[in-house]
C-alpha cells in the first residue's frame, strides 16, 4: 500500500475516534529491529507540532519494548498537546511499549492485541561474560534475581539471618554486587515509573488500583514474554482496556498488515541478496512515525562486498548509519 492509501486508513481512523492519530511503529525484522528509544523524541514532536493542541492523540503503537526512561518522555510531550491520550495496540506492545500504555487514558484492544510485563533485563559491566561470546555480557532479569532469593526463603527453608546472609553471598559470587544493585535500582525505577505513568491519567486511579497493576506488570506474571490478552489486561490487570466494535478492529488491523508488508517483518533481512557484483550500497527501513501529516522512516544503510580472502566467496556487510530520516 503506497502512502497516499495508508494516509486515508489513517485519515478513517482519526474520523472514527474523533482524534488525530500518530502511527509508531519499531519493526521487529529479524538483522534490522529498532526499539523504542530517546531518539525518537524529536521526531514525535515534529508530528505534534503540525498537529498543535487538539483534543485527543491516538497512538498506534506495535513494539517488542525497548529503553524503559523514553515512554516516560513520550507520555508528558504528547500531553502537552491534548488532555486526552488513547493509545491503540493492533498486535504486539511489549515490554517498553506496555509501560507507555499505562499513560494512557485508555488502551484500545483488538482480538489480537498483546501486551507484556515490564520487569527488564539489565545489562551493564558488571554483569556476567557470556561463555559463548567473550565480548558480550550476560542479561541479568531482576524477577530472576528475586524470585532466586524467594526460592532460598520459601522452599529451601533459608529462615535465620545468617542463611540469608548466605544464600546472598552464594549469589554475588556468581553476580558482581554492583551488577545486583543495578538489578535492585532499577526494579524501584521500574515500579516509579509504572505509578507515574498511572498518575497521569485524566481521572486519577485509587491507589489500591495503581498498586494492583503495577504489581501484575513487575511480579506476578512469573514469564518476560508472557502475552496478555485484552481479556487479562481488563479482568484480571484491570488497565484502562476497550474493545473495539467490530466495524473498527479491521481497521486497526488493516493498518497493522499494511505496516508488516512495507517493512517484511515476516522475512529476515539477508543483505547478501542485495549484492550486484562485487560491491553494493543498501537502504533499508525497519520502522516508522507517521501521521497524514508526514512521514519519518528508521533507515540502515550500509554496503555489501564480495571478499575472496581470506577465504573465497565471502560476503562482508557493513552498516554505515541508522537513524531517523523524514521521508514525507
Amino acid at each position: 500500500m503506497a502512502r497516499e492509501q495508508r494516509v486515508a486508513l489513517i485519515k478513517k481512523i482519526s474520523e472514527l475516534r474523533g482524534s488525530k492519530l500518530l502511527c509508531y511503529i519499531t519493526g521487529d525484522r529479524e538483522n534490522v529491529n529498532t526499539r523504542i528509544a530517546p531518539d525518537v523524541t524529536p521526531v514525535f514532536y515534529r508530528h505534534l507540532e503540525m498537529f498543535g493542541e487538539c483534543k485527543q492523540i491516538d497512538l498506534f503503537l506495535y513494539t517488542r519494548g525497548g529503553d524503559v526512561l523514553t515512554p516516560w518522555r513520550l507520555a508528558h510531550l504528547i500531553r502537552e498537546y491534548t488532555n486526552r491520550f488513547a493509545v491503540l495496540v493492533p498486535f504486539r506492545c511489549y515490554s517498553a511499549g506496555t509501560l507507555l500504555c499505562l499513560g494512557a487514558d485508555e488502551i484500545v484492544m483488538g482480538k489480537m492485541s498483546e501486551l507484556g510485563p515490564i520487569d527488564p533485563s539489565v545489562v551493564n559491566a558488571f554483569n556476567p561474560q557470556d561463555p559463548n561470546n567473550p565480548a558480550a555480557k550476560i542479561p541479568v532479569n531482576i524477577e530472576d534475581v528475586y524470585s532466586y532469593l524467594a526460592l532460598a526463603g520459601e522452599k529451601a527453608g533459608v529462615c535465620s539471618t545468617d542463611q540469608q546472609v548466605k544464600a546472598f553471598t552464594l549469589l554475588a559470587e556468581r553476580i558482581h554486587p554492583l551488577a545486583l544493585g543495578n538489578v535492585h535500582r532499577n526494579y524501584l525505577l521500574i515500579r516509579s515509573l509504572a505509578k507515574k505513568m498511572l498518575a497521569l491519567h485524566q481521572l486519577p486511579l485509587k491507589e489500591g488500583r495503581i498498586e494492583h497493576i503495577v504489581d501484575n506488570l513487575t511480579e506476578k506474571l512469573y514469564a518476560h514474554n508472557h502475552m496478555i490478552s485484552r481479556r487479562e489486561a481488563m479482568d484480571e490487570i484491570n488497565l484502562a482496556v476497550s474493545i473495539p466494535d467490530t466495524s473498527f478492529e479491521p481497521l486497526m488491523w488493516s493498518l497493522y498488515q499494511d505496516y508488516a508488508e512495507e517493512l517484511a517483518l515476516s522475512e529476515p533481512f539477508n543483505p547478501s541478496e542485495k549484492l550486484i557484483g562485487a560491491k553494493t550500497e543498501f537502504e533499508v527501513v525497519s520502522g516508522y512515525v507517521e501521521s497524514m501529516q508526514g512521514a519519518d522512516a528508521f533507515v540502515f544503510s550500509g554496503v555489501v562486498e564480495k571478499r575472496d580472502f581470506p577465504e573465497a566467496g565471502q560476503v562482508n556487510v557493513s552498516i554505515l548509519k541508522q537513524g531517523w530520516k523524514t521521508i514525507s
